[in-house]
C-alpha cells in the first residue's frame, strides 16, 4: 500500500484536533486527521460529552477566520455578565459582577455545549476536499526525518506530512512516544458536568459560587423544554464527587439547589451526570522533530476561568501563525512555535492552579483573604477591568489565513 502525501497529520479528533483541522484547512493546507474514536454528536448518546465551552471574545475571531463561527453562532448563548459569590463564611455573601460592557461592545463569550460542537466542527469540515478526517483510526508510529514525518496509521495506511500536530489529550501516546515529560499537579478533587433547569432565568450570566472543596459553576445555555437552563460544573474532593453522583436524582435536585445557594431557585436536572478527573498537567516542552503539542497533550487546568480549550486556540493561532514565516514542520517553525506559547501557557497553569487551591480550601483564613480579593478586585475599576481583558485573553490576533501553496 502507498503512501499518502500531505502537509499536516493531526492526531486526535476532540474539540481541538478538529477546530485545528478547520483552521489549517481554511489556510489551503493539506491534511489526514486521525481519532481512534468516532465523534459523538448526539446528545443522547451514552458517551456524549455532556460539558461546555465558553468560548471567549479571542476565540470568536479564531473561530471566524477558520470558518466555523457561521455554523457555531446561532447555537451559541452570550456570556455578557461573569459574577463570584462567596459562600464559605456565615454572614452575608454578596454577589460581585463582572459586565463585559465595562471593557467592550461584545459580550465576554459565548457557550456551547462540546456534543455540539463536535456535530458541527465535523459537518464544516466535509467541505474542504484537502481535508481527510479518519474517524476510527488511530495513530500507531511517527518516525521523524529531515524531510518529512513517516506516519503508520491502525488502519495499515502510512502518511508523510511536514508536520505532525498532536492533539491526542493529556494522555497523549504522540508525547510519550516523542520522551516529553510532564509536571502534573493532583488535587484529589472530581468534577461533575450536567445541565440543569431553573425556574429563574439566568439572564446571561454566568456565576461561580465557592465554597470548601471547589467551586459550583452555572453557565447560560438556550433553554430547554420552555425552561431556563445553565450548564453546571461542580467541583468537590473525589469521595464526596462520587456520593453526589450516585445519589438519587431527587436527592441530587436537593443537594444541588443547596449547593447553588438557590441562585436561580430549585434546580432540576436535564442531562445525566458526567464525572471527571481534576488535574493541572504542563509538558516539559511543546515540540519534538516534525511534532508540535496542542491542546491537553501540551497542558491541562482545572475548569476554571474558562481557560481550557481558549488556550488551546492560542495554540492553533501561534503554530499557524509560524507556519507563515518559516518551512511547515521546521526547527526553526517549531522554536517559534515553542517560544510563542510555553511562558504564557506555564504562568496561567500556574495561576489556575492557584485560583483553584484557594478555592478548595476549608480555612478560615483563606476563606477571608479569597472574599476580601474579590471584593477588590470588584470595587477597583481600574485592577477591575485588567483583570477582566487579561481573563479573556486580549492581546493576540488573529489567524490571518492564507493558502499554503501561493
Amino acid at each position: 500500500m502507498g503512501i499518502k502525501d500531505c502537509d499536516i497529520l493531526i492526531s486526535g479528533g476532540g474539540v481541538a484536533g478538529l477546530t485545528a483541522a478547520a483552521a489549517f484547512g481554511a489556510a489551503g493546507f493539506r491534511l489526514v486527521l486521525t481519532d481512534p474514536s468516532p465523534p459523538v454528536t448526539d446528545a443522547a448518546d451514552a458517551s456524549a460529552d455532556l460539558r461546555t465551552t465558553a468560548f471567549l471574545q479571542p476565540a470568536q475571531q479564531v473561530l471566524q477566520e477558520a470558518g466555523l463561527w457561521q455554523r457555531l453562532g446561532p447555537h451559541a448563548t452570550p456570556l455578557q455578565v461573569m459574577a463570584i459569590q462567596d459562600l464559605s463564611g456565615t454572614g452575608p455573601a454578596p454577589r460581585h459582577a463582572f459586565n463585559a460592557s465595562d471593557i467592550s461592545e461584545r459580550p465576554f463569550g459565548w457557550n456551547l455545549q462540546n456534543w455540539l460542537l463536535r456535530r458541527e466542527i465535523v459537518a464544516h469540515l466535509a467541505d474542504f476536499p484537502d481535508v481527510d478526517f479518519r474517524p476510527g483510526v488511530s495513530t500507531r508510529q511517527v518516525l521523524a526525518r529531515d524531510d518529512a514525518a513517516r506516519i503508520t496509521l491502525s488502519d495499515g495506511t502510512s502518511v508523510a506530512a511536514q508536520l505532525v500536530i498532536a492533539a491526542d489529550g493529556r494522555g497523549s501516546q504522540l508525547r510519550e512516544a516523542a520522551g516529553i515529560g510532564v509536571r502534573k499537579w493532583r488535587y484529589g478533587q472530581k468534577a461533575l458536568a450536567f445541565a440543569a433547569t431553573h425556574p429563574i432565568p439566568h439572564e446571561n450570566v454566568s456565576t461561580e459560587i465557592h465554597r470548601a472543596g471547589g467551586p459550583f459553576t452555572l453557565v447560560p445555555l438556550p433553554d430547554h423544554d420552555g425552561r431556563p437552563t445553565s450548564a453546571v460544573v461542580w467541583m468537590e474532593r473525589g469521595p464526596v464527587a462520587l456520593r453526589l453522583a450516585a445519589l438519587p436524582e431527587h436527592d441530587f435536585n436537593a443537594a444541588m439547589s443547596e449547593r447553588s445557594g438557590h441562585l436561580l431557585g430549585p434546580l432540576s436536572l436535564a442531562t445525566r451526570r458526567s464525572i471527571w478527573p481534576i488535574i493541572s498537567q504542563i509538558a516539559d516542552r511543546f515540540t519534538d522533530a516534525r511534532l508540535a503539542l496542542i491542546a491537553e497533550a501540551a497542558h491541562v487546568v482545572p475548569p476554571i476561568g474558562a481557560q481550557g480549550l481558549n488556550m488551546s486556540l492560542a495554540d492553533i493561532e501561534a503554530l499557524l501563525r509560524a507556519s507563515y514565516v518559516a518551512p511547515l514542520g521546521s526547527p526553526e517553525m517549531l522554536r517559534r512555535y515553542q517560544r510563542a506559547r510555553y511562558m504564557e501557557v506555564h504562568a496561567r497553569v500556574l495561576g489556575v492552579d492557584a485560583l483553584n487551591r484557594a478555592s478548595m480550601s476549608g480555612s478560615a483564613s483563606i476563606q477571608r483573604i479569597r472574599a476580601e480579593a474579590t471584593r477588590a478586585l470588584h470595587q477597583i475599576a481600574p485592577i477591575r477591568r485588567t483583570a477582566m481583558r487579561l481573563g479573556m485573553g486580549h492581546g493576540r490576533v488573529g489567524l490571518r489565513p492564507r493558502c499554503a501553496n501561493s
